[in-house]
């Protein structure tokens, strides 16, 4: 059986405006992954993924270099306990 694990990450740079959220949905989707992703007022942005341990490392290894017009400087993981609360993965505003 496959380990299910959550991370928590917060991404710095150029990462608004750039079609971060919508990019990193289409490609969390893409992977089976579950969670969200949002801004935040200081301009990062915060998404949490939860699947497959290999899914999930895959997803945040992509958030180092995000869409073709972002410019990430910074990406914070937090390794957490899976909850299974996401059906899917969305948006949040």
């Amino acid at each position: 059986m496959k380990m299910i694990i959550r991370a928590h990450v917060y991404i710095s740079g150029r990462v608004q405006g750039v079609f971060f959220r919508a990019s990193t949905r289409d490609k969390a989707r893409e992977l089976g992954l579950k969670g969200w992703v949002r801004n935040l007022a200081d301009g990062r942005v915060e998404a949490v993924f939860e699947g497959e341990e290999e899914k999930v490392r895959e997803m945040i290894e992509w958030c180092h270099k995000g869409p073709v017009l972002a410019s990430v400087s910074n990406v914070d993981v937090r390794i957490e306990k899976p909850t299974h609360e996401y059906d899917e993965f969305e948006i949040r505003y």
